[in-house]
Formats: structure tokens, C-alpha cells, sequence
């Protein structure tokens, strides 16, 4: 199986945030990148499911 193609973004994000994500990262053994995109994958499929259903 192929690896997802990348997109190098820029983003600003709350310094509370920042916090929060990297000590969440470290805890699941990911990088600060890994764990926005998985965050990030987790909720669009979350909102694609919601509309879905229509709620």
C-alpha cells in the first residue's frame, strides 16, 4: 500500500493548544504533525458521518 502524499501547511494556533497537542503527541508516541493529522482525519470524518445522517 502507497503512503498518503504529503502537504507542507502553516498554521497559528493558540499557545494553550500548542501545549496540549505536544503533550498529547508524546503521550501516544507520536510527532507534533502525526498527531494534528490524525486529530484533524478524526474530525472530518466525524462531520463527513454527521451530515451523512443529516444531524
Amino acid at each position: 500500500m502507497m503512503k498518503p502524499l504529503k502537504k507542507k501547511v502553516s498554521i497559528t494556533i493558540d499557545e494553550d493548544v500548542d501545549k496540549d497537542i505536544r503533550i498529547l503527541a508524546d503521550k501516544n508516541s507520536r510527532s507534533f504533525s502525526q498527531y494534528i493529522n490524525l486529530v484533524l482525519k478524526r474530525h472530518a470524518e466525524h462531520m463527513k458521518n454527521k451530515e451523512k445522517d443529516g444531524k
